[in-house]
């Protein structure tokens, strides 16, 4: 072939086998050491929220490594007005289905409020639960210095730990709401020691919540092990969202670090009107939906 002739578009390689997280490991789980070389790679990565096997199956399929079993759950799919109400019941149940919908994503189940803040020792036994009962790959729990112990001990027994700084959800009422957490000088050096002491106690990432940006990316370049951002900018390993406030499934506002990337809520309203007016009508089930 001559330079005048044209030859076809080059095609995208494929990433090798374990160099890549979105993609690149396809023929077994995504572990908490491909989470450690992205980090060293300085490959971002996404982790969404999922509750049950159907969707965990669509985001599995989408090619999400990281799945995370959050007590939001207890917010957007439980009815309940906060997190603090969710039972070790409910998300043994929830985490179970989200390991049995999925091939590839690392699963991470939340530890419910109440389940850990006892001691460390409470913290294991349930920790236990959703590694033996659920089949989850790690544990996620919030506290920064406060936990340390108990991130500790989890992880000496052989429990993956994730950490949860800044925003911590569960002490909504301790809190007064869900405000910005870090700002000003004293709250963030304490947002830093918090991070120091999660990753010093063996947590394999810190979830970082509702920061300043640049506070965030301070504390993720601070670190030896990823940071996952909601709320906390650009400047973080990793992002996480609720799926439900990503998908548009979420009635009413969602919080100022969403961005709605469809608009479910409104497609599932049109199937159920469209259906409920077949109905009234007569024109469901027509011929073809019908045995004889």
């Amino acid at each position: 072939m001559n330079a005048s002739q044209s030859s076809p578009a080059p095609t995208a390689a494929k990433p090798a086998e374990g160099h890549s997280l979105y993609g690149g490991v396809t023929n077994r789980r995504v572990t908490v050491r491909d989470l450690a070389a992205a980090k060293q790679r300085g490959e971002r990565w996404a982790m969404l929220t999922a509750y049950d096997a159907l969707t965990a199956n669509v985001f599995d399929q989408a090619g999400i490594p990281v799945l995370l079993v959050g007590d939001s759950a207890g917010n957007c799919h439980l009815g309940y007005e906060t997190t603090v109400p969710v039972t070790m019941d409910e998300m043994v149940m929830l985490s179970a289905a989200v390991v049995r919908g999925t091939e590839r994503a690392l699963v991470i189940g939340d530890m419910p409020f109440g389940s850990y803040q006892e001691s460390p020792a409470q913290a294991l036994r349930n920790a236990a639960r959703l590694m033996k009962e659920a089949g989850v790959h790690a544990v996620k729990l919030e506290g920064g210095e406060r936990s340390a112990r108990t991130i500790e001990l989890l992880t000496e027994a052989g429990v993956p730990v994730m950490a949860h700084i800044g925003l911590t959800p569960q002490s909504v009422h301790a809190l007064g709401g869900y405000p910005v957490q870090g700002r000003g000088d004293e709250a963030a050096h304490k947002l830093q020691r918090d991070a120091k002491a999660v990753q010093q106690a063996g947590a394999f990432a810190v979830v970082l919540e509702a920061v300043p940006a640049e506070l965030a990316a301070q504390v993720s370049e601070s670190l030896a092990v990823p940071t996952v951002g909601i709320g906390a900018g650009a400047g973080c390993d990793a992002q996480v969202l609720v799926w439900t406030d990503m998908a548009g499934m979420t009635a009413g506002r969602v919080p100022k670090f969403v961005k709605q990337y469809a608009d479910l809520r409104a497609v599932l309203g049109q199937a159920a009107r469209e259906y409920a007016d077949e109905v009234r009508e007569g024109s469901f089930p027509a011929p073809e939906h019908t045995f004889k």
